[in-house]
C-alpha cells in the first residue's frame, strides 16, 4: 500500500507537476481590459508604461493590437520628437499587423479609431476613420461588455461615433 502511494506521488511529480508549473509560469490572459481602456483614455505616461510592461510579459490573442495602440498613445505623451516617432511607428506596425491578421476583429478597428481621431494630421494616419466608425457602429453587439463600455465612453467626445448611435 505504501509503495503504491509512493508510486502515485512519484508519477505526479514527474508528469503532472511540470504541466501545472508550465501553465502557472506563463502569464496568460488575466489581462484587465478595463485598465487598458482607462490608460488609453487617460494622460498618464506612467500608467501606459506599466500596462506595456504587463503586456510584454503576457500571452494572449490581442497582445499585438493592445501593445501597438499603447505605443501610439505613448508617442503622444513623451516629449522627445525621436521617441514620439519611434513609438508611433512601432505601434502602428503592430496594430496594423493585428488588423491584417484578423480583419474581422471589431475591437482592433476601435483601437485604430481611437488613435486616428487623436493623432495629428501630419502623421498621415487617418484614412480609415469613417470605415472603422461605421464597422463599430454596426457591430457593437458583438463586442465584450468592457469594450462596449469603452466604445460608449469614447463616443461621448468622438467626432465619428456619437453617443446617440448606440
Amino acid at each position: 500500500m505504501i509503495r503504491l502511494i509512493k508510486l502515485s506521488t512519484l508519477l505526479t511529480c514527474f508528469f503532472v507537476a511540470p504541466i501545472i508549473l508550465a501553465k502557472a509560469g506563463s502569464p496568460v490572459s488575466n489581462f484587465d481590459t478595463g485598465t487598458f481602456y482607462a490608460a488609453m483614455a487617460g494622460s498618464s505616461l506612467q500608467e501606459v508604461n506599466i500596462i506595456l510592461t504587463t503586456i510584454k510579459d503576457a500571452v494572449f490573442a490581442e497582445k499585438e493590437a493592445y501593445e501597438g495602440a499603447l505605443l501610439m498613445k505613448k508617442a503622444g505623451l513623451v516629449s522627445k520628437p525621436k521617441d514620439k516617432l519611434s513609438n508611433f511607428k512601432l505601434g502602428r506596425t503592430k496594430l496594423e499587423a493585428a488588423i491584417k491578421n484578423d480583419p474581422g476583429n471589431i475591437e482592433y478597428h476601435f483601437l485604430r479609431l481611437i488613435i486616428q481621431e487623436h493623432v495629428p494630421k501630419i502623421v498621415n494616419y487617418r484614412a480609415d476613420l469613417k470605415a472603422d466608425a461605421e464597422l463599430i457602429r454596426t457591430s457593437l453587439k458583438k463586442l465584450s461588455p468592457p469594450v462596449k463600455q469603452a466604445v460608449k465612453n469614447f463616443s461621448k467626445n468622438s467626432k465619428f461615433l456619437k453617443a446617440g448611435d448606440f
